[in-house]
């Protein structure tokens, strides 16, 4: 008897989650990033996610970032879809300190800064006492030359502060100075994602950030906010400010000393203080971004590459490339301190 094609069908075949993954690191001395990679063809990544939610979370808990690679996800619109399978409430980039563009929906460019800029390793938007608890990252397309994305532990970057240094700062907090409207740097337009003032505004106001209206259209801002922080499901403390990115030594020496013969040193772009008001010393913030520097791990980029990381257990950066770069972002679970 002859059976027909339309009678002959696969069984379907339950595999369990440990051989439908592996799970490694780069180098068995970092635990950062977990490296997660499929072990059998076309396991679609958002319905394996879905069925184990529970198990990424205990990981990106323990790790602070996992890295999926080789799920065959290079479309934004995969990407996208991805991390709403993982946290269904993707958020805005607003109050904004560097700029970017809106790829798709909530999906946004990496920073638009230079190729041959490098961006210091911070937690993102660290600035505000607002933030996102997660953030993505997927290499759409991978530099030719460079454009790694560095990121560190900030649990093992709070442990190396120097203790004096820490209390200080715990004691005075960080103010952060912004002046829009110079062209020297981000408008306040851009920042806040609008051109109406009345809700700038409202939105300081709401966020306890202090602020002025000056000469024509120009606004100056003010905020006290934390250096530490205790993470709300670990406990754990991490460094968590962006210090080391607004302090006015955290422009070269020659762009600071040009800016300084035309305005004064409180109209700067942007500055950090101690929240008190009184200047951070030089030598405070070179420890600091020293730290982060002997912390930093690299890894290289690979096409389709979705890194997850939870933004107050890790912290992240770019390098400098060469050649076309597109790696897109996203975040969600806002937090408010």
């Amino acid at each position: 008897m002859r059976m027909s094609v339309k009678s002959f069908r696969r069984k379907p075949i339950n595999l369990s989650q440990e051989k439908l993954i592996k799970t490694d690191f780069f180098k068995s001395e970092q635990r950062l990033p977990l490296l997660v990679e499929p072990l059998v063809d076309g396991i679609d990544l958002a319905v394996w996610a879905t069925s184990n939610l529970e198990w990424i979370e205990t990981q990106i808990l323990n790790y602070g970032g996992v890295l999926f690679r080789n799920f065959n996800i290079n479309k934004v619109n995969g990407f996208e879809h991805f991390i709403k399978i993982i946290s269904e409430k993707l958020i805005e980039y607003s109050y904004r300190s560097t700029p970017r563009s809106q790829v798709s929906g909530k999906i946004y460019t990496s920073t638009e800064y230079p190729a041959e800029q490098s961006i210091p390793l911070h937690n993102e938007m660290a600035y505000s006492r607002n933030w996102p608890m997660k953030i993505w990252f997927c290499c759409v397309e991978a530099a030719e030359k460079g454009g790694a994305t560095p990121i560190a532990d900030s649990r093992k970057v709070f442990q190396r502060i120097n203790p004096k240094i820490k209390e200080k700062f715990i004691e005075k907090k960080i103010m952060y100075v912004r002046n829009y409207g110079q062209g020297l740097d981000l408008q306040w337009e851009n920042a806040f994602q609008t051109t109406d003032k009345s809700f700038v505004t409202s939105y300081c106001r709401d966020a306890g950030i202090e602020f002025e209206w000056r000469d024509g259209n120009d606004l100056r801002t003010c905020q006290v906010c934390q250096v530490v922080a205790a993470h709300p499901k670990t406990g754990e403390m991490v460094w968590f400010n962006q210090a080391h990115l607004f302090h006015i030594s955290s422009l070269k020496a020659e762009v600071r000393e040009s800016l300084l013969t035309m305005i004064q040193e409180e109209d700067l772009p942007r500055n950090a203080l101690y929240g008190d008001g009184s200047k951070i010393e030089n030598s405070v913030i070179e420890e600091i971004k020293e730290i982060y520097q002997q912390e930093a791990i690299l890894f290289p980029w690979k096409e389709g590459d979705i890194l997850m990381l939870d933004n107050m257990l890790t912290c992240h950066g770019r390098q400098p490339f060469a050649g076309k770069r597109k790696v897109v972002v996203g975040m969600a679970e806002p937090f408010c301190a």
